[in-house]
């Protein structure tokens, strides 16, 4: 009976993994209202992972430019990456951290709060600002996103601290 009921609350715990942290997407537009909240802040100039319709700064790459193969030095980036695991989200968290270490380089990325990966322990803890979003962010407009959100910021000689914000 034990055997069973640990299988089964295995395939159960899968189910709800792959449901919460899964969701196959790569085009989460950001909500135009927290961007504008974050640009105020930064004077983004340069948004590496959009499409001609959903670009958030004047300077932008497409995916069929790669924003991963482009130079980023001297930018004040916004970058939300492709969420899917294919996507290449631990590529581009890997690159806004190495590029913000160029000087005149910031980088903030605006990703699922998913604070047992190893990109986050690689390359955002104890490495960026972190701020961890009260609440879901309403990606489109629509419904609340499946996932926690936060905001990292890295740039050369920035403290690292963790912070809350409101969506």
């Amino acid at each position: 009976m034990c055997d069973l009921l640990s299988i089964t609350e295995k395939r159960g715990n899968s189910i709800i993994q792959k449901a919460l942290l899964s969701t196959g997407k790569d085009d989460w537009e950001t909500p135009q209202n927290f961007f504008d909240r974050l640009n105020e802040e930064f004077h983004f100039t340069l948004d590496p992972c959009s499409t001609a319709q959903n670009a958030k700064c004047a300077k932008y790459y497409t995916p069929a430019e790669d924003g991963l193969k482009q130079p980023w030095r001297g930018e004040t980036v916004f970058c939300n990456p492709p969420y899917s695991k294919q996507g290449g989200q631990d590529a581009f968290v890997e690159k806004c951290y190495k590029e913000a270490q160029n000087p005149g380089t910031t980088c903030v990325a605006l990703l699922p709060a998913r604070t047992d990966t190893a990109r986050f322990h690689n390359y955002i803890l104890g490495k960026a600002e972190i701020r961890f979003v009260r609440g879901r962010l309403r990606f489109g407009g629509k419904d609340p996103a499946p996932f926690p959100s936060m905001v990292c910021v890295w740039k050369k000689g920035i403290q690292p601290a963790v912070k809350g914000i409101t969506s």
